[in-house]
């Protein structure tokens, strides 16, 4: 696992992330915001924000994007290759910003979900999160996103 920094292939990370949200296509109202998502404002996320890959092979199978909050690491963008689901990757993301949160001295991680994902609120249950709360996007009366965190424990010592 590395971050990552421009010079990047970021193009195959925009690929992994399209490829890998793509079951959400028909799914959430309103659509992901990775419609607005290109190589280039990746390549920007990478110098502003934390961008985590796992590659194999020199290509991205897991990805992540990591924002230092004032009270909390924001996970956003997580990612696992279709044909790699299942073989410990998100926990390995999930571990990092762990490690992360702590070098940061935040006490948690804190990530959102679409309502309709709920095989996401099963997973990010799995891994510890706790739903902490529900937002709406602008236009929308009902929640859209559900907020999950997992409190992080400092480092012994």
């Amino acid at each position: 696992m590395k971050r990552v920094r421009p010079p990047y292939d970021f193009s195959a990370i925009h690929a992994l992330l399209v490829n890998s949200f793509a079951y959400m296509e028909g799914r959430i109202d309103p659509p992901s915001s990775l419609d607005r998502m290109t190589a280039a404002t990746l390549e920007q996320e990478a110098r502003d924000k934390e961008l985590w890959v796992i590659e194999d092979a020199g290509r991205p199978v897991a990805c992540m994007i990591l924002i230092p909050k004032p009270d909390t690491l924001y996970l956003g963008k997580l990612a696992v290759d279709a044909d790699r689901r299942g073989q410990g990757l998100a926990r390995r993301l999930i571990e990092q910003a762990e490690t992360r949160a702590r070098r940061l001295a935040l006490p948690s991680i804190t990530l959102q979900t679409r309502v309709e994902l709920t095989e996401n609120h099963v997973t990010f249950g799995k891994l510890g999160f706790m739903q902490t709360g529900a937002t709406a996007h602008a236009g929308y009366d009902r929640p859209t996103s559900l907020t999950f965190t997992k409190t992080v424990a400092p480092n012994a010592g």
